[in-house]
């Protein structure tokens, strides 16, 4: 979530983007698409413990809406890359598609503890077995029942590696996934202390219609059992969701709801200070003190699970192959004025790729902090003399930190080239194989899951498609950590593994991410520090 930026989740770089995706953006762009063109912590504590749907969190509750618009107004900085939840993780898309489709398991907003959703209940027989009973009565928005055998599909999909989902390393633990019509029976290679939190990420696919026509048709023309369904899609501009009038978790709080693209912050805000939006994604800290001045609107803001960090390109042909460049980009960054200058205070600094409130985050390392001095030293040291690094960048990351950077690196002796690509194109070049997507890159990651495993893995583990970077002590710590039950152990190995990356750079943590969104004060909305979006948790109230 890399949000998706990177979830990738999210990352931004987005919490997540290649192949397929590159060929239906490519392929479609500024073409209307219409809906309705298809065919007809948690988790088990015991090899033999056993969840159950009970109480009101564990189930969806009713989404009627008090009385409000018809139409849910969304403004985002970039149009989603794709609509199939196989193949993009960014936050652009995902908060679209997730309303399209259900999951398998949700966390409760409040208490964030996981609990049914699409599964009714779970066991985990062996340490390595878990088997999930699927909730009877779902059907997706073409009729078909939702079974077992689509949950199975779904993960096995992205397990498929001609698929290239962003999604692979979170659920590369897993060996493969069985259905029945009731239920799900997934195995892993070793005990998985995480498998319940990713799959909190999961999206339900209908398989035999993503059989029937295809990965390219199902991205255009996709078909969930979510509270809403695609009406229509304006590619770069805006996609239309529509109330799903059989959805089994009651019925949703608005009839439409249009995402729109609006890459302009200040466009955003403005939308929502007139009421042309009624909810603005991704502002800044600039953008929070205006519309806290107006009395029509209000600022959504809170510390998430989200890393701000910058990539560091270590297996390409760039001159950050060099530890010592790394190192003079490391000390050249005033990280404590830039949370200052630029965030205005609605972010914390961090002394690794991870956030603080994520399991296995290691307060007792050192980090870096800003000394030109030493950035000047080992610059030379480097022998480069004064390289040019190329920092890749889009439109979904704000320009001005991505300037304020350049300067900083430029004041201790390089020369910073800003290269900057529409989102699509740069999510598939930072994918690529051939590492060739440029020196340095700012992402923001998410992994919906609070857990380390979901932020260095996919970003460092050799052969990941985010990874520019291989290290196989480092491997060894993070697989090590992923298949172990002992939270202790874990803590050790992780500690183990972040030492690593503070020794190799291959990434700096900036600081803590804080989601900023604006709203009509109507809006009742609190996303979490996982940043959810589900349409039927937004009320209207007033």
């Amino acid at each position: 979530m890399l949000h998706l930026t990177s979830p990738a989740a999210a990352d931004s770089t987005g919490p997540k983007r290649r192949g397929h995706k590159a060929q239906l953006v490519a392929a479609s762009m500024a073409v209307l698409v219409a809906a309705g063109c298809s065919s007809s912590g948690s988790g088990s504590k015991g090899a033999s413990a056993t969840t159950t749907a009970s109480g009101a969190s564990s189930s969806p509750t009713s989404a009627a809406a008090a009385a409000g618009p018809a139409t849910l107004t969304v403004d985002q900085a970039n149009s989603p890359a794709t609509l199939d939840p196989g193949l993009q993780y960014d936050t652009d898309s995902y908060v679209v598609y997730r309303n399209i489709f259900d999951q398998l398991v949700r966390r409760d907003q409040k208490t964030l503890e996981i609990v049914p959703w699409v599964a009714s209940s779970w066991t985990n027989p062996t340490p390595t077995t878990w088997v999930f009973q699927i909730r009877p009565g779902i059907t997706f928005t073409n009729g078909t029942p939702l079974t077992g055998n689509d949950v199975a599909f779904s993960i096995n999909r992205i397990l498929d590696k001609t698929l290239n989902s962003p999604q692979y390393a979170n659920f590369s633990v897993i060996t493969g996934a069985t259905g029945t019509t009731s239920s799900v029976t997934i195995t892993t290679t070793a005990p998985s202390p995480t498998l319940l939190s990713y799959l909190t990420t999961l999206s339900i696919v209908p398989q035999q219609y993503v059989t029937q026509v295809g990965n390219q048709q199902f991205d255009l023309h996709p078909i969930g059992s979510g509270p809403y369904e695609l009406s229509s899609w304006v590619q770069g501009s805006q996609v239309t969701l529509k109330a799903n009038p059989t959805y089994w978790g009651g019925k949703p709080p608005y009839q439409t709801v249009d995402f729109r693209t609006v890459p302009t912050a200040a466009t955003r805000v403005a939308d929502v200070e007139s009421g042309a939006a009624d909810i603005a994604l991704e502002l800044t800290p600039d953008n929070a003190t205006q519309l806290k001045g107006n009395s029509s609107s209000q600022v959504i803001a809170q510390p998430t699970e989200r890393v701000a960090y910058l990539g560091l390109n270590v297996l390409g042909s760039t001159p950050t192959s060099s530890l010592d460049v790394r190192k003079a980009i490391a000390y050249g960054i005033d990280y404590q004025g830039l949370i200052s200058s630029l965030e205005q205070g609605y972010a914390q600094p961090v002394k690794e790729v991870l956030s603080p409130n994520v399991f296995g985050y290691d307060a007792s390392l050192s980090g870096y902090t800003y000394d030109p001095t030493k950035a000047k030293q080992f610059l030379a040291q480097s022998g480069l003399g004064h390289p040019t690094l190329v920092f890749a960048t889009s439109p979904a990351y704000p320009s001005s930190l991505v300037q304020a950077i350049q300067a900083e690196l430029q004041a201790v002796g390089f020369t910073v080239t800003i290269s900057t690509t529409d989102q699509a194109t740069y999510l598939k070049k930072v994918q690529s194989p051939a590492h060739d997507w440029g020196s340095i890159r700012y992402g923001i990651w998410s992994c919906s899951c609070l857990d380390a495993d979901g932020v260095i893995y996919p970003l460092f583990h050799t052969g990941s498609i985010w990874s520019s970077y291989s290290n196989p002590a480092f491997d060894t710590a993070v697989q090590a950590a992923r298949t172990s039950l002992d939270s202790t152990q874990r803590l050790s190995d992780y500690a183990t593994a972040l030492n690593i990356l503070q020794q190799d750079l291959p990434g700096i943590g900036l600081w803590q991410y804080y989601a900023i969104d604006g709203a009509n004060k109507h809006i009742s909305w609190t996303p979490g520090p996982q940043e959810t979006f589900f349409i039927p948790q937004i009320k209207w109230v007033g």
